[in-house]
Order: C-alpha cells, then structure tokens, then sequence
C-alpha cells in the first residue's frame, strides 16, 4: 500500500525524534512517503497531489486544522483515474489520524487515543487487520468540516484564543474559559439577536443568539473531559443543531450546567436543537464569526450546511 505522511512540524506534542519513530513504525506496514506542510493550506495541496498521484492511504500527524486541511484536499481533488459515479468514500485514499495537537477532537471522536504513540499503534493494528470505518462530513459553503462548525459565540472565542496564540500564549483550558469570559461579558451583543436558521420546508427560526453545529459527538474536549451540546450527533447521520435565542446570563448559565453534566440533555425556552439534519442554511442581521473545526475563519452573514453522507474511510 502506498501511503503519505503528511507532517505539521508546528505540531504541539510532538518532536523530530517522536516523527521520526513514527515514520519508522509505518513503514513496517505501508510503501511510504514523508511531507512536511510549509504554510498554511498547504496540506490541502498535499493532499489534492496524494489523489492525482494514486496513493491509497493518506496519514496526518498535526492537530484538527492539519486533518481538517487534509479532509477538504481530498474531497475536492480531481483526478482523471477517479470514477466520480462512485461515492467518496470508494473513490478516494483511506484517512488515518495520528493526534499531534493540543485537543484532536477527531481523532479522540474516532475512539482513538489522545497521545500519538498510543494512536499509532492503534493505526498499525487496523492496517494489519485491514480495519475501516466511513464517515460522514459536514459542508459549510464549499468548504468540509470534520466535527465542528460554529457562528456566533464559541467562533468569537476561538479568535480570542488564536489571537492570544500568536503572542506566545499556551493553549489551555484556562485560556479558553477566561477568552469566554471577556467575549460574553465584553464582546457579544446580547440584547439584539440576529440570527435565523432556514430550513427547506420548515418555519424559520429566528432571533438566535449563537449558533454552535456538531458532526459528530463531542463537541470538544476540556482536557479529559468530553462537551455535548448534542450528545446524539454521529459521523452515522445527518448534522445536529444548538442555538441560544438569547444570551441572558441566567439561561446561558443553566444551558452551559446541562451541557457539561454527566449526561447532557440541554433543555428551556433559550434553547434551540436539531438532530440528524442534512441542509439548513444560517443568515445574520449583522456579520457574526465563523468557525470549522476549531479553525477560525473570520465573520460572514451567511453560511449554507450541508451533511455528506458516507464521505471518507479512516482507520481507526
């Protein structure tokens, strides 16, 4: 089987010499090929030339932005070989993950290990066993997402963070809780609501606050532990839905309780939710912040989701 290692060099938990037991370790199974992503996008190209050059397996060792980069090279590639009859999940290379970044919400939804030596070995051992799994990926205009995609609240609060990353600070959990914080109490119109949520055939829903869409369930990782805005989400079905009508501190206070208790079931009047949906599109009064797993991609007015069904085969 030819494969290709695609690197992130930035990635956070790893070094040259963890990469370089990692190569080793694949090449015990696969015909492989090593490259490093130089910038950002680059992995999208990387992956785009792994489909027009006939490779069956492509692997990325980075955080869920090297994956997410990688996941949209792959579903936009063409190739002259490629029978576009067939579903993607036939027609493109294989995907394994190796986690190399701070949270690897993908990699840790696929059941894998936080830690890449632990990972690794589960990938050696499905390769052996020829093990797969297909999974579904969410679409958001023409750009794919793996397992997250926010408008509003959580995307202002990822922009915080990648702000404060670029002046030396460390992704941590504290990090996060104190750029929620000050985007809540200092950021965020929480009067005005602006946006609805438009479905084919159905009532549109507006005056929403915040937005958050899941692929797959959790949302994201506090450390150890696993969020569940929709705890039903599944790489299996459709995309699911939470919104907040309103931001009062009361409401949002019980919604973020139920969210992070052992068995999360978010409920009241604020409370928007939707499973297992395959379009809807988003439209704000006012430009709102945009984020795909966890990447944040500026403020927009308007974003169409769409759920593709059985998009890619990973192993795991």
């Amino acid at each position: 089987m030819r494969a290709i290692l695609v690197v992130n060099p930035k990635a956070t938990t790893t070094s040259q010499r963890s990469r370089d037991v990692l190569v080793r370790a694949l090449r015990s199974e696969v015909d492989l090929t090593v490259a490093y992503t130089r910038r950002r996008g680059h992995a999208v190209a990387l992956a785009r030339t792994a489909v027009a050059e006939g490779f069956e397996l492509v692997v990325t060792l980075g955080g869920d932005g090297t994956v997410n980069e990688v996941v949209n090279g792959l579903m936009t590639a063409e190739s002259p070989t490629l029978d576009p009859a067939q579903p993607p999940a036939d027609r493109l290379p294989a995907l394994a993950v190796v986690p190399g970044g701070s949270t690897n919400v993908f990699a840790r939804a696929l059941g894998l290990p936080r830690e890449w030596p632990e990972g690794t070995s589960v990938i050696l051992e499905a390769l052996r066993l020829g093990r797969t799994r297909t999974v579904g990926l969410g679409l958001a205009d023409d750009r794919y997402f793996t397992f997250c995609a926010g408008f509003g609240l959580d995307a202002a609060v990822i922009d915080r963070v990648e702000r404060a990353r670029r002046k030396g600070r460390v992704s941590t959990p504290s990090l996060y809780l104190r750029a929620t914080l000050s985007q809540y109490f200092l950021g965020s119109d929480r009067s005005h609501p602006a946006i609805a949520l438009e479905r084919p055939g159905e009532l549109t829903e507006d005056e929403l606050a915040t937005v958050i869409i899941q692929n797959t369930a959790p949302w994201t990782y506090l450390g150890e532990r696993p969020v569940n805005p929709n705890p039903e989400a599944s790489f299996d079905l459709g995309l699911d839905v939470l919104a907040l009508r309103r931001l009062r501190v009361p409401s949002t206070t019980r919604t973020v309780t139920q969210i992070l208790s052992r068995r999360p079931d978010p409920r009241g009047r604020q409370v928007l939710r939707l499973h297992d949906v395959a379009e809807f599109t988003l439209v704000s009064e006012r430009p709102q912040a945009f984020q795909l797993d966890g990447d944040y991609l500026g403020p927009r007015e308007k974003v169409r989701f769409t759920s593709v069904t059985a998009a890619l085969r990973v192993i795991c």
